[in-house]
């Protein structure tokens, strides 16, 4: 269980324990991954996944596992041309690169098996844009490429693999760390929500689970079939929402 640390990586975590999951959590803070697996009766690896010798030391650390659930990611908020490189970089290696090298390294003792599941927790935002969010839309647009493909490899293997795409998220997370607030109160879901949606797509192998309110699910389907519209009707409904978002996940980079 990567990104652990997190409230919805801690939020997960209690719901797979509560399944009788045998836990290793992981994340770049070690008080706080400790504490997670202290509550969960599990075991912390604590691990930078922008820094690739983590990631293998982490593996090699895990040993072998029989589900995967990559939560960590970085907000990547903000105008493009207001990021040094560096951070971009940090950004997609965190949020896509970190992803599939552990995937990679994972499948072949998956396939031995043949057995396990991959479960990449996304977000709506790999589903329609919005303003500031460019970067970070880029990767959560990539997870869903890879885990689309992923799936269409991994058929009739006995390996699932799943993506769950949270909408708002009103006690945990990016969007509240960074005091945000919905738009003309299109809707929040909670931690524990997500977590559930996460035990659901591992116990049906299903394929994509948006965790929204059905009217904002609605509105992601509409902003996906009509990427056109998107900027102008983002920019009525809230022009500042990214504004702020913006300005409280700067530090989180």
């Amino acid at each position: 269980m990567t990104g652990a640390n997190g409230g919805l990586g801690r939020a997960i975590s209690a719901a797979l324990r509560q399944e009788g999951c045998s836990l290793v959590v992981t994340g770049r803070r070690a008080e706080q991954v400790e504490a997670v697996a202290r509550d969960v009766s599990g075991r912390a690896v604590v691990a930078d996944l922008a820094v690739r010798s983590d990631l293998y030391r982490l593996l090699e650390e895990a040993g072998e596992v029989d589900i995967v659930v990559v939560n960590a990611a970085l907000p990547a908020s903000g105008d493009v041309a207001e990021w040094d490189q560096a951070d971009i970089d940090k950004a997609f290696e965190v949020n896509l690169g970190s992803a599939i090298a552990m995937t990679r390294a994972l499948l072949p003792q998956f396939r031995a098996r043949g057995s396990g599941h991959f479960v990449f927790v996304s977000s709506l935002s790999g589903k329609v844009a919005s303003r500031g969010g460019a970067l970070y839309s880029a990767t959560k647009y990539g997870l869903r490429g890879f885990a689309a493909g992923l799936r269409c490899d991994l058929y009739g293997s006995g390996i699932g693999c799943s993506l769950v795409n949270p909408g708002f998220v009103r006690d945990a997370g990016m969007f509240v760390d960074a005091g945000g607030k919905t738009p003309l109160n299109l809707g929040t879901v909670t931690s524990k929500r997500c977590a559930a949606a996460v035990v659901k797509v591992i116990r049906q192998n299903r394929a994509e689970l948006d965790v929204a309110p059905l009217y904002l699910r609605l509105a992601t389907t509409l902003g996906a079939l009509t990427p056109g519209l998107s900027a102008p009707v983002q920019a009525r409904l809230d022009p500042g929402l990214s504004d702020t978002l913006v300005r409280g996940q700067r530090t989180k980079r």
